[in-house]
């Protein structure tokens, strides 16, 4: 999922050759047919192979079918690509400018639009370790602290939907930790319960009820996803150990 408010609270070219282009019947080979007084087995060396153009039919109705579908996987890469170059120089989102937030917002859009898994929530796609590459949640970043106190470090999000357990971890320098139940609210959405919480990755301190939140899954594959919290912050992240799972 996006890191939400998990955190504590505070190509195959399709103008491909058209095998229909060569005429089947020359103005030489119909006036051959035409004056011909012969047996139907002559006739018939006037014409292609019946067999021959259903399979040439059958390739060409393989290649229409499949265009669209390329098509499609081509402009789904092409925007993740956009939306990858738009955020890399914006710190997490911490040096994001309202412009830059407007554009990455306009670029996860397109590609919302075109997310494919329509049931994330039943996706074993959303199982493993992410890494925040962007949000817009100033809770998470601590982007009015000076940098020094604000997590500097990689911060993650594991989700195991089985157990339907979240996880979020920061690095350097606070190696703080949440943990969380996760509450599936319709296929896209869920509500999320911090329970336990850990400060520098060793001391527990458990929740009083104050960590929760909403995240809905507006993208998902294997490599990426894009959240939105119902704070209105948007959590962009990228797959990095699908095989990792929460701590029960």
């Amino acid at each position: 999922m996006a890191i939400l408010h998990l955190s504590p609270p505070p190509s195959l070219l399709h103008n491909s050759t058209d095998l229909y282009s060569t005429a089947l019947f020359s103005p030489k080979r119909l006036l051959q047919f035409s004056s011909n007084q012969h047996s139907r087995r002559d006739a018939s060396l006037h014409f292609p192979s019946y067999s021959s153009n259903r399979e040439s039919d059958r390739w060409r109705i393989g290649v229409s079918f499949f265009a669209p579908f390329l098509d499609r996987s081509g402009e789904i890469e092409s925007l993740k690509q956009q939306l990858l170059d738009a955020i890399a120089p914006l710190d997490r989102g911490s040096a994001a400018t309202p412009e830059d937030q407007q554009l990455v917002d306009q670029i996860a859009s397109k590609l919302e639009a075109k997310n494919r898994v329509k049931e994330p929530l039943k996706s074993s796609l959303l199982n493993g370790k992410w890494e925040l590459l962007y949000t817009t949640s100033k809770s998470l970043l601590q982007s009015e602290r000076p940098k020094i106190f604000r997590p500097n470090g990689k911060i993650y999000q594991a989700i195991n939907l089985d157990t339907l357990r979240a996880q979020n971890i920061e690095t350097w320098p606070f190696f703080n930790q949440a943990t969380a139940n996760l509450v599936p609210l319709n296929q896209t959405r869920v509500a999320v319960k911090f329970d336990s919480f850990k400060i520098a990755g060793v001391i527990p301190i458990k929740a009083r009820g104050s960590g929760r939140g909403q995240l809905e899954i507006t993208y998902l594959d294997e490599e990426l996803r894009i959240s939105r919290g119902n704070q209105g912050n948007l959590f962009i992240l990228g797959m990095v150990d699908p095989f990792y799972r929460v701590p029960v």
